[in-house]
């Protein structure tokens, strides 16, 4: 059988779009003689789609549309297998439920419903759609096929040693005599996820005995990154087809036979980890509409790697550097953003926030006589330079992207309406010490294309400071970060104690608590911040859900 993965980037809520892509593809794969083209899960309506599934109008635009697809793809030899949006029926508590189409000669002929729909981390599915009571075998041309969304085939009671559900459609299937597992797939990308995946997806194709066919949505929605990578495999594991990472692809193959396309980018999970912010930067820029972008450039590790991502994401010519120096600034930090900007080729702005300082200053005199200097007159100059960049913003058009990683934004190590402004946070989800790490892949992908290293040297060596006031340097207010980041990786990503952190990472346990209070304490300011790239397995955004005023500590 001859099956093509049609892995697509859509835009959530751009049904018209969509289907057109949709149409695109399957004509492409019609041309190479495919009899199945398989798109990934919501592939109609994008995913998540979210509240638009309340909306009345959001559901039977989306019947319309598949009526469309069927319409369009008549003239086809190939079937189509694509994910939607599908109304509930008349006694449903719900009003949609997650469903997947299989469209041949102008007509649907099969329709499959989700039964698992995941309530954790970054999913809420069981507050929007109804889920299946049961499944069955699709038969088309001499195959017994089990088609599978998602969730539905990652239940593998021998691959977990804890279920979340009861049930295991794919087992239920493969007693109806499924001879070939397809699963749509739209499950966001994060460190480590592309292996085990195909972990995963290797013990149900050996426990049951046939081919497993994984088809993944690609793109940026928001703050989740899909990777793509999709994949098929015979049934003793062996993958023998791979879609690219990070792009849109459309590979062929046949399971039964043990053949099918190689494309894949086998990336470490460092340089991964640059293709999913650099997919997940332009998509969010592109699909709200934006077309260029602003950068605050320090001179620091952060902002370059920003600027470094968001020129490979939209073009360096998209991308406006502004420098703001303030009456603590280094020389050198001017230099190495100035140097940065143009090795990049993007545009470099100068504009100095000392004036109005001195105003704010003499304004508050009066308010603030007899009162010491603190951080106060720290944050008012990282306001400035919010204020700054938001007018830019306002009169040339262009999304603000903030420069704050994961380690500065969990202690609160960042400034409410300063450095916190804009529209999204690319490296939010990002550890400090995984910021230079990223950076080095940054400059080792332009030498590799024959372009200057973006990324002064100067900037990687340097100690990392906020420059608010005289010789400040990020050790006066937090500890190392290889010794900050280990706390945080275990307090954020695993809910671990006090305790148990200081123990496994032989650190005084006070060093631990005081870090852990900078967490607790700080969640006002990250409920306020500009959506962030979700990369690791615990984000601050959709999956970490803590409320605000409380009073518990550890």
């Amino acid at each position: 059988m001859r099956i093509a993965l049609a892995q697509i980037n859509n835009t959530v809520g751009d049904l018209e779009a969509n289907a057109s892509k949709i149409l695109s593809f399957a004509r492409r794969a019609d041309e190479e003689e495919a009899e199945l083209v398989v798109f990934p899960e919501l592939a109609l309506t994008g995913y998540p789609p979210r509240d638009l599934i309340e909306k009345r109008s959001f559901l039977s635009r989306t019947a319309c549309a598949l009526d469309e697809i069927a319409k369009g793809s008549a003239s086809l030899k190939a079937a189509l297998v694509v994910g939607y949006v599908a109304q509930s029926g008349p006694h449903a508590a719900l009003p949609a439920q997650n469903a997947l189409a299989v469209i041949e000669k102008g007509r649907i002929v099969f329709d499959q419903r989700k039964m698992l729909l995941p309530t954790y981390d970054v999913f809420d599915e069981i507050r929007y759609f109804e889920p299946a009571e049961s499944q069955s075998i699709f038969n088309f041309r001499g195959r017994r096929i089990a088609l599978s969304i998602c969730e539905d085939a990652w239940n593998d009671k021998m691959y977990w040693r804890r279920q979340r559900y009861d049930r295991d459609p794919v087992e239920e299937l493969a007693k109806q005599g499924a001879e070939i597992l397809i699963s749509i797939n739209a499950s966001p990308w994060n460190l480590g996820k592309q292996a085990q995946r195909r972990s995963i997806f290797q013990a149900t194709a050996k426990r049951f005995g046939f081919p497993v066919v994984y088809a993944h949505m690609v793109g940026g929605n928001d703050q989740l990154v899909f990777d793509g990578s999709s994949f098929g495999m015979m049934a003793d594991g062996t993958v023998v087809a791979s879609a690219r990472s990070f792009e849109e692809d459309l590979i062929y193959l046949d399971p039964f036979a043990g053949i099918g396309d190689q494309h894949a980018d086998h990336e470490d999970v460092t340089e991964a980890a640059y293709s999913a912010l650099v997919l997940g930067t332009r998509d969010y820029i592109r699909k709200c509409g934006f077309r260029q972008v602003l950068v605050a450039l320090s001179g620091g590790i952060d902002s370059a790697l920003v600027a470094a991502v968001a020129a490979d994401a939209v073009g360096p010519e998209n991308v406006i550097g502004v420098g703001m120096p303030g009456p603590y600034s280094s020389d050198h930090s001017l230099a190495d953003a100035r140097s940065l900007a143009e090795n990049l080729g993007m545009r470099f702005d100068v504009i100095s926030i000392n004036r109005g300082y001195e105003a704010m200053i003499q304004t508050l005199d009066p308010v603030f006589a007899g009162l010491p200097s603190d951080t106060t007159e720290e944050n008012l100059q990282s306001r400035l330079r919010g204020v700054t960049l938001m007018a830019l913003s306002n009169k040339l058009g262009a999304l603000v992207l903030t420069t704050g990683n994961k380690s500065e934004l969990a202690v609160g190590y960042c400034t409410l309406y300063g450095d916190m402004c804009g529209g999204l946070a690319v490296i939010s989800d990002v550890p400090k010490t995984m910021v230079y790490r990223l950076s080095r892949v940054a400059n080792v992908r332009r030498l590799a294309a024959g372009l200057p290293a973006a990324i002064p040297e100067n900037t990687f060596v340097k100690p990392p400071s906020a420059e608010l006031r005289p010789d400040q340097k990020d050790t006066d207010s937090l500890p190392e970060y290889e010794v900050l980041d280990r706390i945080l990786a275990g307090y954020v990503e695993h809910y671990d104690s006090a305790e148990e952190i200081a123990e496994r990472e032989e650190l005084p346990l006070d060093l631990v608590r005081d870090v852990i209070r900078k967490v607790d304490r700080n969640e006002y300011k990250r409920q306020q911040a500009a959506p962030g790239l979700r990369i690791t397995t615990k984000a601050f955004g959709l999956g970490r859900r803590f409320p605000i005023a409380h009073r518990f500590t550890e």
